[in-house]
This record gives C-alpha cells, structure tokens and sequence, in this order.
C-alpha cells in the first residue's frame, strides 16, 4: 500500500514539475517577482513603505536565488519520493521471501531517475517560449535530489534506530 502512495505521489510531482516547467518566461518571472515580494513582506522591515520601483528591485535581486532554490527542492522532493517507491517494494520483496537488491543501487536507481528527469525537464524547456534548458540546472536539480535520497536514508536509519531501540527495551524488561 505504501509503494502505492509514493507511487502516485511520485507522478503528481512529475506532473507539478512538468506544468512548472510548462510555463513561459514571462509567467515564471512573475512567480519569482511575487515570491520575492512575499519575502520582502515578511523578512525586510518597513518594506511595505518602500515604493513600488524599490519593491520591484527587491524582487528581481532575489530572483535568482528563489529559482535556484525552487530548483534544487522540487528536486529533493521528486529523489525523496522515488525512492521511496524504490525502498518501500524493496521492503515488500523482502517480506516475501524474494531475494531483494541491495539498497545501495535502488537508491542510486532512485538518484538516477531524479537526474534522468531533470535532464529532460530541461529538454522540454528549450520549447516554451522566454525559456532555455540549462546544463547548470540540471547538475542543480540533480544535486537536489540527491539530498531527497539521502533525507529519505536519513529518515530510514532514524526510524530503523527508534524500532531496534524499542525493541531492544522490551526484550530488556
């Protein structure tokens, strides 16, 4: 049931990713122009007394951090997600008595597939329009999703950790 989950939560994203990617120059730029407004609302004092030509400036200095960081999450989100498709029908494989792969490669597998996306995310950039595919972005995005993989790991291992150590405890009283 889990593989499901992540399974579907997985295409969601794809799908999210793709109508994000879907969206010419100029909109993009003004989704990056009101987030950046939004950070300037919350993180900068007396920004809401600033005119508007300072506010716009504001914007457009944090762009390129916003996307890039829109970039590298989404990303993380997508690894994170893959993987757990990965791990979850790893672990269902396992209970079942059928010899399982190593984790090691299903979360190369899940790196790899993240990448593989980006890749051709940035391929279907090169036609919308104000767009452009960018090699830098994807070694970004890839980066990304490599934290995903490792936040699932991480995630895995703790709660591995909580599970032996409990049970450790119960076998003690």
């Amino acid at each position: 049931m889990k593989r499901k989950i992540y399974i579907i939560l997985t295409i969601i994203w794809m799908i999210t990713i793709f109508c994000f990617s879907a969206r010419n120059g100029v909109t993009s730029t003004g989704d990056s122009h009101y987030i950046g407004m939004k950070i300037g609302e919350v993180f900068v004092p007396e920004f809401d007394q600033w005119n508007s030509t300072r506010q716009l400036a504001f914007a457009q200095k944090v762009d390129f951090p916003i996307r890039k960081s829109a970039h590298a999450m989404e990303y993380a989100l997508l690894g994170f997600l893959i993987t757990g498709s990965f791990i979850t029908n790893a672990k269902e494989r396992k209970k079942q008595g059928n010899k399982v792969q190593e984790h090691k490669k299903l979360y190369l597998a899940a790196w790899i597939g993240s990448a593989f996306y980006a890749m051709t995310d940035e391929f279907h950039q090169l036609f919308v329009p104000g767009r452009s595919g960018r090699v830098a972005d994807v070694l970004l995005d890839s980066t990304g999703a490599a934290v995903g993989v490792c936040l699932f790991l991480i995630i895995q291992m703790w709660i591995q950790h909580k599970t032996h150590s409990k049970s450790t405890a119960n076998c003690i009283n």
